[in-house]
Formats: structure tokens, C-alpha cells, sequence
């Protein structure tokens, strides 16, 4: 993994939260759970909703332009767009979603079978993605409201059996994760606390080292997210020129 300054080991993306209905007549992104990354959403455009579930049952959070929402671990969340919602998302752990910490809210026979899991979470070729995107999307949104329905009902017990299936889709992966989050998060803590201490002792010699970083300007076709159209940002750094 390429060495990257950005605060906090995090990545960044721009998103346009998908504009399709899903059959609820709601229009939004794919439902999904993150098993260790916190995310955290800053609103640049439009209007919209978060939608989410978790240890105190189902919310709906409105968000409009200048908002910032950002949810932990173990949060199903649900992206409403209600007029041109686009959103700089701020994820922790960079790579570590890319990696697999994330489930869709597929129903429970789906999310129980990591084969039937894997061919509904699949996008497929590049010719059809998008009608491929909104299949997935509905079917996420059809598991999402069964867990909604039973949480807002006093009914935890889907809510945990979602947990437990998507810990056992994600167990063969896990092990990697950490080696991701030494690279960044804890690399930079221990940077950070390197130079508390440093600067403690009177040392100030790192900062000859300061550096301006830019991030180029994400090009190309922006992919099919779970939440909508993403464009992610690299955020490693690079050597500006003089």
C-alpha cells in the first residue's frame, strides 16, 4: 500500500447518491453494514435522508447541504436522495471497505449463503452494471425492511441474526484486515506520537520535513457504489513539483 499523510489513515470519495426508485418508491442506495470502519458523510449538494438501524432501533437523519452524519460500526444505513444529494465521504481505515467490511441487507436466506451472497452482490461486466446496480440495490432494500419492520415492531432477533451472518460472510477476510490497519491508522497514531514526544524533549527537526500534498483530480467513469455513482480520491502522497 502506497504511504499516505491524509489525515487519520481515512480515504475520500465523492458521491452522487443514486436517483432510481427502489420498489418502495423510495429513491436512494443499496442498504449496507460496515463490520469495522466508521463512516462519516459531509453533504455538498441537495437533499436527502439517512436512514438507518442501529443499537437504538430505526432513524431517519434529513440531510441538506453543510450536514455532516457519520455512523460507527455495525450501523445499516440507508442513503435517501430526495433532489440531487451528492456527499464527500470520509471512511475510516482506508482499504479496509474495498477489502470486504461491508454487507448488503440482502434477505436472510441470501446473506446466510455466502455463494447466493456473492452472485446477488456481483455487478458483473461493464455492459448492463447500472440495471445490475438497481437489482442489487432493490434487493437490499427488500432485506432492510424486514429488519426495520421487526426492530420498529420491538423484534431484535433479525437484527442480530443479520449480525451474525454477516460476521460468518466476512470471517475467511478478516484476518488480512489488520495488516491494512497498521499501514495507515495506527501508522499515523504512532507518528503523531512520536512527535508529542519529540517536540516534549525540545526536538523540532521534523519540520524541515513539511510538505504540501495534492490530490489529483478523480478521472474516468465514476463506478457503481452500493450508495450511488463514486468517485474515490487518492489520497497517497505524491511529489509536487517545484
Amino acid at each position: 500500500m502506497s504511504a499516505s499523510s491524509f489525515p487519520g489513515g481515512t480515504s475520500l470519495s465523492h458521491l452522487d447518491i443514486y436517483d432510481g426508485a427502489a420498489p418502495d418508491g423510495i429513491c436512494g442506495g443499496s442498504p449496507h453494514m460496515h463490520l469495522v470502519s466508521t463512516e462519516a458523510y459531509l453533504v455538498v449538494e441537495g437533499r436527502g435522508a439517512l436512514q438507518t438501524i442501529d443499537g437504538d432501533g430505526f432513524r431517519e437523519t434529513d440531510l441538506e447541504p453543510g450536514s455532516v452524519v457519520w455512523f460507527t460500526p455495525g450501523t445499516i444505513h440507508r442513503a435517501v436522495n430526495r433532489g440531487g444529494l451528492k456527499v464527500l465521504v470520509l471512511m475510516s481505515n482506508a482499504g479496509l471497505p474495498e477489502a470486504g467490511d461491508a454487507v448488503m441487507t440482502f434477505p436472510a436466506e441470501i446473506v446466510g449463503n455466502a455463494d447466493a451472497y456473492a452472485e446477488a452482490a456481483s455487478l458483473g461486466e461493464a455492459e448492463g452494471r447500472a440495471e445490475r446496480a438497481a437489482r442489487r440495490r432493490d434487493l437490499a432494500v427488500t432485506g432492510f425492511e424486514a429488519l426495520r419492520d421487526a426492530v420498529v415492531a420491538g423484534d431484535r432477533g433479525p437484527l442480530e441474526d443479520f449480525h451474525a451472518a454477516a460476521g460468518a460472510l466476512v470471517l475467511h477476510r478478516a484476518a488480512a484486515w489488520g495488516q491494512l490497519v497498521r499501514e495507515r491508522p495506527l501508522a499515523q497514531a504512532e507518528r503523531s506520537l512520536a512527535l508529542t514526544e519529540a517536540v516534549a524533549r525540545g526536538d523540532v527537526a521534523h519540520l524541515r520535513e513539511a510538505r504540501v500534498h495534492e490530490a489529483p483530480s478523480p478521472a474516468g467513469e465514476r463506478a457503481f457504489g452500493m450508495c450511488g455513482r463514486i468517485r474515490a480520491y487518492d489520497v497517497t502522497d505524491q511529489e509536487n513539483p517545484r
